[in-house]
């Protein structure tokens, strides 16, 4: 059995009672990345020699007695916008082709000092921007249950490579869903945490009010450790939030009699595909039969959603992706007259179409004129939609639907239509608008083989409700298991 089949706890468990080691561990996901991800794509830089030489001293560690975490040892991906001291950074962009960090992200050095070994940085959308990878400068990842669809996105190279067996759990990012989505596509399970609770100092912003750091892995367990390493108050970062219990592995019982669960009817309505609305419905009597109270609701509001993320995330876009100018790091135009000429020469060569389009829109909302019609009317929305979600979890422990409308669409469907790629969004963007929680995890798959995602979303600091849910879903059926 190839080590990377294991679950991040198992496979940290065997190295714990010395029955494998991490540097093994480490050679073992290190082969899997040669022999598949030729043709996946999931990463876009990894280190051999640098992953080899980090899991013989965590090795040493473990054996001296001070690494006795349950990760330590364990191979991790890390998403290419989550910076890496000494290994490059892209955020999948021409623009940032040759950046190396010198400092790492607080996530990062948290899984370290917790034993893990970082194998390497995987695709994804140029500068999170997309829900299928392809917009990455450094060619699509694919999905591994069908080479020929996508992996969804952005951290659809983080979710494909747990997925392949190519590491035993990833870090990733989520804007409007980024990790939720390309989870449900791949068939692994991924968290997005309250914001606030995992630093995002490291993290290269796409939209700062709305990206949350999170975990992906094979299971809830393994999303529920790794997310007790990553909560953390961060002094570098001014969002981070201190949180008074952090022990999300306590949340893992299979008990959820009397936990009440609301599904939104708007979600349910014309749009999203048939089989993956029968999986979800399917996935609410899962947890009908444990005891949970399920009942469905109107949550409202859910149509505004789409259009107050995209004007927000844009216009926050335009800002932080102003700094890529070719002046301090990153790529630079070769041939300019000027000052002004180079930095409209090396953008428009640096970023990509998806890219430039997001800039554009951010500016075009926050200029003169439009600010209060666009970008004042989207915050006065997202409040709204706060509200909505406060009064639904007056009344529910859980919100119960889909991460996304259907499964992963082939290779060059998506791109052809970018607003029919932005509406594939309109059941994570929400949480994120509104800070909340969110876990996907498998609950079945279409007729094509492809997997289907149920998502569970929590108030605010209630990542215990939902882990407890999904775990109580995850031990009543099987879990998919990773690709083979």
């Amino acid at each position: 059995m190839n080590l990377t089949d294991l679950t991040a706890a198992e496979l940290g468990k065997k190295i714990q009672e010395r029955e494998v080691t991490a540097v093994e561990a480490a050679r073992d996901a290190l082969a899997r990345i040669r022999e598949r991800d030729r043709d996946l794509n999931c990463f876009i830089t990894v280190d051999e020699e640098a992953v080899i030489r980090r899991a013989e001293q965590v090795q040493k560690e473990i054996e001296r007695g001070e690494l006795t975490g349950p990760l330590a040892g364990v191979p991790v991906a890390v998403k290419d916008n989550i910076c890496t001291k000494g290994l490059r950074t892209t955020c999948a962009s021409k623009i940032l082709y040759n950046f190396v960090p010198p400092y790492s992200a607080e996530a990062v050095e948290r899984l370290e000092q917790a034993g893990a070994v970082i194998l390497g940085k995987t695709n994804m959308d140029e500068f999170a921007m997309g829900s299928t990878t392809e917009t990455s400068a450094f060619g699509p990842a694919r999905n591994p249950w069908n080479r020929d669809h996508v992996p969804g996105g952005s951290s659809g190279g983080s979710c494909g490579a747990v997925a392949a067996g190519e590491c035993a759990c990833a870090l990733g990012s989520d804007t409007g869903g980024s990790i939720r989505q390309p989870s449900s596509f791949c068939g692994v399970t991924g968290l997005k945490p309250t914001y606030g609770t995992v630093s995002r100092y490291g993290l290269i912003a796409y939209g700062s009010s709305l990206d949350q750091i999170g975990p992906i892995a094979r299971d809830v367990t393994d999303c529920a450790l790794l997310l007790e390493i990553l909560a953390s108050q961060d002094p570098k970062d001014s969002t981070s939030l201190r949180r008074e219990e952090t022990r999300f592995a306590q949340a893992l019982k299979t008990d959820v009699k009397g936990m009440k669960i609301g599904i939104p009817r708007d979600y349910f309505g014309e749009g999203l595909n048939g089989e993956v609305g029968k999986a979800i419905l399917n996935g609410a009597e899962v947890l009908r039969d444990q005891g949970a109270l399920v009942e469905e609701f109107d949550l409202s509001l859910v149509d505004y959603a789409i259009p107050a993320y995209y004007v927000i995330a844009s216009a926050e876009a335009s800002s932080n992706l102003a700094r890529f100018d070719g002046v301090k790091y990153g790529f630079r135009a070769e041939a300019y007259e000027g000052l002004h000429q180079m930095y409209k020469k090396t953008r428009s060569q640096g970023f990509g179409s998806e890219v430039k389009r997001r800039i554009m829109l951010g500016s075009f909302v926050l200029s003169s004129g439009y600010y209060d019609a666009y970008y004042l009317k989207a915050l006065r929305t997202k409040a709204l939609i706060r509200q909505a979600f406060d009064r639904a979890f007056s009344k529910y422990d859980v919100i119960l639907g889909p991460a996304a409308p259907a499964t992963a669409p082939r290779l060059g469907e998506s791109l052809k239509d970018p607003l029919q790629m932005y509406l594939g969004d309109i059941y994570t963007v929400s949480a994120n608008l509104a800070g909340l929680p969110g876990i996907c995890l498998p609950c079945g798959r279409d007729g094509k083989g492809l997997p289907i995602g149920l998502q569970l979303l929590g108030d605010c600091f209630r990542e215990d409700r939902i882990l407890q849910a999904a775990y109580a879903f995850e031990q009543a059926g099987e879990r998919s298991g990773a690709y083979v």
